[in-house]
């Protein structure tokens, strides 16, 4: 989870994720050849997808230019056109209506199974963990109108192990209950692999609405007010291969986990931890009480492109300690209006990129180059932001990533070698740290109007900045990364630019060191020489 100087309140991380050292396995690492299938071109201008336009499990990142969108791509919720299914039954289908069992109908099916919910509110019944138990390749196809509702009382909807199920077109709610479940998940709550999850309304649930498991596809659901994430992509074995696309998230963490449990860090839309591939295409994410979507450790080979992000309490995306990414053609808008005034000084922004980059020895794409770019910000909190924590490395008691190692030379550094005896020698010293590096910010436009955001916006809250900047190393005392270490490295060293970008409103600066805010002349001359190709306008300005 994300941790800034000690000064500041720090994020801490949910004990779900704890001493999971599995999770960055080197030989997981080799899964991200898996995202270099066909690739596919799935439309971002708000026109629904056609019948016979079936993304690749585990597709690549389009090939065309992405143009981040004017309005929201996806608007599911509530939208019976999108969420409808088939009036009739399948042919060969079992018709299950509300007045039957359908756990029972479910278990005594053979695997491969086509179920028709009819219209109306299906119920489990039984106790906390009666459930839906899916066999190999079983399809649960809703008709219009057709919900399952676990009155508060049963604990999951779908569950288990079984490979390629489907979910379609189904009203899921009202799983668990309020407060009491977190870090688990209503469907596909093993995180089981193979899984099409599309048309659904998700909502109203404890924990996370939905689990996210290896070539994964999620598509065109409603993902709404759940009580903890929207989805949640995690499974002990590491998840490979997925696509989140066309989905409204919304609403999402009524539970209010951060006041729960303070410091955990287990909030948002959305939620991937020790992820290898990734497509987040052309999604609505909004007013999540949390950021919008958070990539948390060891993370890899993610295209996130032609998202609407807006509203969110905190950030837009988060990325962190985790690597090779693309983040293009998306809009941002007013994130982090809830969290900003409260953080201290520290500029929350609608892209926070920390202790992440690009690295050639973590395979896959994206591992030269970690680009965030055409993308159009307007009226966030702050712009885009990298961070890197000097005291957080692998073996460090500063690294909140409990259990976890970086993924470069996992075989020799691990957090066990990155010891006070080791560290400051090589490859120590260079691969027990996750690095912000090789990250341009590049073509984005980035728009501030301090009116619009209140009276609480100002330089001095951290509102309206970009920035490069890490803490003064202090801990622990064995440390190799005091001092200015880590400001000079990820300032001057790492690789890390913004150029060719567009600013209207008063737009400052932080470099090097935190609390160091600098103008436009500052940022863009010596030592810094950042931005120097782009333009800065007042409000207004064409």
């Amino acid at each position: 989870m994300e941790q800034r100087e000690p000064n500041l309140p720090a994020t801490g991380r949910s004990a779900w994720y704890r001493g999971r050292r599995a999770v960055v396995a080197a030989i997981a690492i080799v899964l991200v050849g898996a995202l270099a299938v066909l690739a596919y071109v799935v439309r971002t201008d708000g026109e629904p997808l056609s019948q016979n336009t079936q993304p690749t499990q585990g597709a690549a990142p389009s090939a065309a230019p992405v143009k981040a969108p004017t309005a929201p791509p996806a608007k599911v919720c509530g939208n019976t056109a999108a969420l409808a299914g088939p009036k009739s039954a399948p042919a060969g289908a079992v018709v299950v209506s509300p007045t039957q069992n359908l756990e029972s109908i479910s278990s005594k099916s053979p695997a491969g199974t086509t179920f028709y919910l009819t219209a109306g509110t299906h119920k489990l019944g039984g106790g906390a963990f009666t459930q839906l138990v899916p066999k190999q390749g079983d399809r649960y196809i809703g008709a219009p109108g057709a919900i399952i509702d676990g009155g508060n009382s049963n604990r999951y909807a779908f569950t288990g192990y079984a490979t390629d199920v489907q979910i379609k077109n189904l009203t899921i709610q009202n799983f668990g209950t309020p407060r009491s479940t977190n870090d688990e998940g209503v469907v596909n709550h093993n995180a089981a692999s193979g899984w099409t999850v599309e048309g659904n309304t998700i909502r109203n649930n404890s924990g996370a609405g939905l689990m996210v498991g290896t070539r994964n596809v999620v598509r065109g659901n409603c993902l709404q007010s759940n009580g903890q994430y929207g989805f949640s992509a995690y499974n002990p074995n590491r998840v490979s291969s997925i696509v989140i696309e066309r989905n409204e998230i919304t609403g999402n963490n009524t539970d209010d986990w951060e006041v729960l449990k303070p410091g955990c860090g287990c909030t948002g839309g959305g939620k991937f931890w020790a992820v290898t591939g990734a497509v987040v295409r052309g999604n609505w994410i909004h007013d999540n009480n949390g950021p919008g979507m958070w990539a948390d450790t060891n993370n890899t080979g993610f295209a996130i492109e032609g998202n609407y992000l807006a509203g969110n309490f905190a950030e837009g995306i988060v990325y962190e300690t985790s690597y090779n990414a693309s983040i293009r053609g998306n809009t941002f808008v007013r994130n982090g209006l809830g969290k900003g005034p409260l953080n201290q000084g520290f500029p929350t922004p609608a892209v926070y990129i920390s202790e992440s980059g690009s690295d050639k020895r973590v395979a896959g794409m994206f591992n030269q180059v970690f680009e965030i770019s055409g993308n159009v910000f307007t009226d966030n909190w702050s712009g885009v932001v990298l961070w890197e924590n000097a005291d957080r490395f692998a073996g460090s008691p500063a690294n909140t990533s409990s259990g976890s190692g970086t993924l470069v030379n996992p075989s020799v550094a691990t957090i066990e070698t990155c010891n006070a005896a080791n560290i400051d020698k090589q490859p120590y010293l260079g691969d027990c740290r996750w690095k912000t590096q090789n990250v341009h910010v590049h073509d984005n436009v980035f728009s501030l109007d301090p009116t619009k955001l209140g009276r609480t916006c100002a330089s001095r809250s951290g509102c309206g900045y970009n920035g490069i900047f890490a803490n003064w190393g202090t801990f622990p005392d064995w440390s190799p990364y005091t001092a200015r270490t880590i400001q000079d490295a990820i300032t001057f060293d790492q690789g890390n630019k913004f150029s060719a970008n567009t600013y209207r409103g008063p737009w400052n600066f932080i470099v090097h060191e935190q609390g160091s805010s600098v103008n436009w002349a500052a940022w863009q001359g010596a030592p810094y020489g950042q931005d120097t190709d782009s333009v800065i306008k007042v409000q207004g300005e064409r």
